[in-house]
């Protein structure tokens, strides 16, 4: 494609006050046409309408030369984007005409290279994919037109990675549907193979050919044009870029989704590798609309291969772990995948040992999105066969673990279920008492006798007194943060989070366990519960003017440079790029500054906090600035 940037037309004329005037003189030169496509959507007359718009698709892809073409597709992708669903188009041989292209961009690249002809490809393919978000109908005229065998070329990377984009998320329609999943499948093995590597390095393929090119002069002309329509600069291209690339991975996913959910090929996605990268794999702030990794995750646990080949991957399993301990917004997915594995009887033993050591902190949630009583079905998984699982268990800590959750939930609730309200309010007394010792404890820096009062009030605090509890366990995590005890402060700012209403609401726990997550490198779960402390603390406030506190802004900071989408492509092109320095004097690139990268931080902050619908999210952003 490096050719592609040197030869052609690479401006497409975009609908911008800028190009107005080019527009209509456009306008004028194409109504001296009796075939044009503009004029047969003016026309009055419906079925001289329809006749017209069904006579310029079957003609466009015969015409050559005609660089209007461009104008016309652009056009024909804004009405799908805005009308998927209208079968106007469909019924009028657009799928047609779309394939007929695809075919001539593929086949004819002397025609691909003239005149604005580079573009067409791209916006053939996002029509076919718009057009087949939500009508099985459409994907049907669509697999009858023969669009797969052109979409399976961009897939392989005929051309580029913004094709690719489009092509893996028509591929992904397509699939979705039973009456066209089959079309898709008749290249099963290498639909599979080829989207489970792009999800795996287009990251690092968007930021080797884009993103990472610090002369912008050296970009792709027209892949900046299409990040952009013509309006912005680097600043936005960079932005764009990004937020393709997530949707990229998300949409590879998908595709891979479509095979898992129907059990197939799960020999080639289920390899440990692959298992090991969808981990990493994460929507994120950019693409926070889309569970990534975690998602295909929780699908090939409801097949008994994927349980088998998770259980076998300890790095999953802890990713796993950790995602079901935070504020992410897939946590309920984390949990999920743990309770599928602890309920077959083959895998449950095989996981048993490290989930347990996770999910007995999370045994009091009331409830999570839509799930309720959520903790009450961990607490039943954890313990099925509780006699029984005590002799296979070798690890004397779970033991213990299982047996602590036993107590607190199956004895102990008995036991305060006949509990009188006086004695309730009595033991309300004495743990405000402990409390208070524990707290004055705290202050004269006697940190670990701090810890035993506070252990103290827990034992005798009744089980109703959620509000209660969650206090005292989330000052216990500050005691373990001062000890530079992470594991522990984990644990307790957890629990304190399970009992808070709504859960994970509890500020001072989430900046806590946000400091533990920091301390044991877990950047992405510290960035969550950083970004819920802010959030809560704006929330909070009654005055127009939030006042963020800077050590929150700066933890931000650390993690989104940790957590940036393009973080490690970023680490191993800088590897690469000083060892070729040391080989060869000229590169065809150079890897951006850490300048240029703050930079890209700082607006990928601002899209952060837009996304995640923080209310007063102007006065934040003045703050982070």
């Amino acid at each position: 494609m490096d050719s592609l940037k040197k030869k052609g037309k690479m401006t497409p004329i975009f609908n911008s006050p800028k190009t107005s005037y080019t527009n209509k003189m456009v306008m004028e030169q194409i109504c001296l046409d009796p075939c044009c496509f503009f004029c047969m959507m003016k026309e009055v007359d419906p079925s001289l309408r329809r006749a017209g718009i069904a006579a310029c698709f079957k003609e466009m892809p015969l015409i050559g030369d005609d660089q209007q073409h461009v104008l016309v597709l652009s056009s024909l992708w804004n009405i799908a984007m805005a009308q998927p669903d209208d079968p106007e188009f469909p019924s009028l041989g657009i799928f047609d005409c779309m394939t007929s292209f695809l075919e001539k961009g593929i086949n004819d690249r002397g025609w691909l290279l003239r005149d604005q002809n580079i573009y067409i490809p791209y916006y053939a393919a996002h029509v076919i994919g718009s057009y087949t978000m939500n009508k099985v109908e459409f994907a049907e005229k669509v697999v009858l037109a023969g669009v797969i065998p052109p979409l399976m070329e961009l897939l392989r990377g005929n051309m580029s990675w913004v094709e690719q984009r489009v092509a893996v998320r028509a591929l992904g329609h397509l699939a979705s549907y039973e009456r066209s999943f089959e079309a898709v499948a008749a290249h099963e093995e290498e639909v599979v193979r080829l989207t489970m590597h792009l999800a795996s390095t287009c990251l690092k393929e968007v930021y080797a050919k884009f993103v990472g090119v610090k002369d912008k002069s050296k970009r792709s002309k027209y892949h900046c044009d299409l990040l952009t329509r013509g309006v912005g600069g680097s600043e936005m291209e960079d932005r764009m870029a990004e937020e393709w690339a997530s949707q990229l991975q998300c949409w590879s996913l998908y595709l891979l989704n479509c095979f898992a959910c129907k059990e197939r090929s799960l020999n080639l996605i289920c390899k440990q590798e692959f298992l090991v990268d969808l981990c990493g794999m994460w929507g994120g702030l950019v693409n926070h609309s889309s569970p990534a990794g975690v998602g295909l995750i929780r699908i090939l646990c409801y097949s008994k291969y994927g349980r088998q080949s998770i259980s076998d991957s300890k790095e999953v399993l802890k990713n796993l772990c950790h995602l079901s301990r935070s504020s992410d917004d897939w946590q309920y997915m984390g949990i999920d995948c743990l309770l599928l594995l602890l309920k077959d009887p083959d895998t449950r033993y095989k996981v048993i040992e490290i989930a347990t050591m996770f999910l007995i902190d999370l045994v009091e949630l009331k409830s999570l999105g839509d799930r309720s009583s959520l903790g009450d079905t961990i607490t039943k998984t954890l313990l099925l066969g509780y006699k029984q699982s005590k002799f296979r268990i070798k690890n004397s800590q779970v033991i213990k673990a299982l047996q602590e959750t036993w107590e607190l939930k199956i004895k102990r609730k008995k036991r305060e279920k006949i509990m009188s309200e006086e004695k309730v309010e009595d033991r309300r007394v004495l743990v405000n008492l402990i409390k208070h010792q524990a707290n004055h404890m705290f202050w004269l820096r006697d940190v670990e006798a701090a810890i035993k009062r506070y252990t103290e009030a827990l034992d005798a605090c009744p089980l109703k007194l959620r509000k209660e509890r969650m206090v005292l366990y989330s000052k216990r995590a500050q005691c373990y943060l001062l000890l530079k005890d992470p594991d522990a402060a984990i644990r307790d700012s957890t629990r304190a989070l399970c009992l808070s209403n709504p859960t994970n609401s509890h500020g001072k726990s989430l900046w806590r366990r946000s400091q533990a997550y920091d301390m044991k490198g877990l950047a992405k779960e510290s960035l969550m519960d950083c970004i819920m402390f802010i959030n809560g603390s704006i929330n909070s406030e009654t005055n127009k003017r939030v006042k963020i506190p800077y050590y929150a802004t700066r933890m931000i900071s650390k993690q989104m440079d940790a957590t940036w989408l393009f973080a490690n492509a970023q680490s191993k092109a800088t590897i690469n790029y000083q060892t070729k320095v040391l080989q060869e004097s000229d590169e065809d690139y150079e890897i951006s500054s850490n300048e240029d990268y703050l930079q890209g931080c700082d607006e990928m902050m601002r899209m952060m906090m837009e996304k995640k619908s923080i209310a007063s999210g102007e006065h934040l952003l003045d703050s982070i600035s």
